[in-house]
């Protein structure tokens, strides 16, 4: 039986993707910062068997990862859905600092320690992680979040790299979104709001298949081409807010 860890799994896209990789027949533990959450995921599916109360931001994070993969009895995926972001055109410096903390450091803190579980164990395995159509250009009304989406989909990239380099058989899938009607954009005016339960599917069809890279609808796809067409003078005299 394949196992799989969880990160930020206590509501929207996370939840979703372990509750769907359980009816897939995967042994699934479960992490994030709202432990209630967390052990009703446990009581309520069959398949999800562990948790661990683990904030991303916490430099004891990893050492907790490790529990938690240790009581599983090893992983064969990693996957990443932890992060936050505001639309922010007032640059609320605590939202901007947040938001590079946890999508950035935690973020990294987290990705290197199960890169270094499955480096360190040689048994191959994969990490998959939500980044967001938003790494495509800079979004002036959510500065840290699409530049640190940005960030994230880089440094994957630079794994997927190393790990052929190090042949150490370790698959790595960059997972881009459109814009998702969870808790994170709650009262946003971002456009295209897609669901928590069709974006999930998405990934774990995905996952499952292996693929490097997705951007999940078919409309973001259009959207992220059309995007990267523009050229930089005229990106930036464009207006997404009133």
């Amino acid at each position: 039986m394949k196992k799989a860890i969880v990160m930020g799994a206590t509501s929207g896209i996370g939840l979703e993707v372990a509750r769907l990789l359980a009816e897939r027949g995967y042994k699934v533990g479960v992490a994030g910062r709202r432990v209630e959450r967390l052990a009703e995921a446990v009581h309520k599916t069959d398949g999800i068997v562990a948790y661990r109360q683990i904030d991303v931001n916490d430099e004891a994070a990893p050492e907790q990862l490790n529990d938690l993969i240790a009581e599983l009895g090893g992983i064969d995926l990693y996957f990443h859905s932890s992060g936050i972001g505001w639309e922010n055109v007032g640059l609320d410096v605590e939202r901007e600092m947040k938001t590079v903390e946890t999508n950035g450091v935690g973020f990294t803190r987290m990705v290197t320690a199960a890169y270094r579980w499955f480096a360190d164990n040689k048994v191959g395995g994969q990490i998959a992680c939500i980044t967001s159509i938003a790494r495509t250009r800079g979004l002036g009304a959510a500065p840290a979040y699409s530049a640190t989406k940005r960030f994230q989909s880089h440094y994957l990239e630079c794994l997927a790299q190393q790990s052929r380099m190090r042949r150490l058989g370790i698959r790595i899938t960059d997972i881009r979104p459109g814009f998702v009607a969870t808790d994170l954009i709650a009262g946003s005016n971002f456009p295209l709001q897609l669901s928590a339960e069709r974006v999930a599917d998405s990934i774990v069809k995905a996952v499952l298949r292996g693929k490097e890279t997705v951007t999940i609808d078919w409309r973001y796809r259009l959207l992220v081409a059309a995007w990267a067409m523009i050229p930089r003078w005229m990106w930036t005299r464009l207006r997404f807010v009133k």
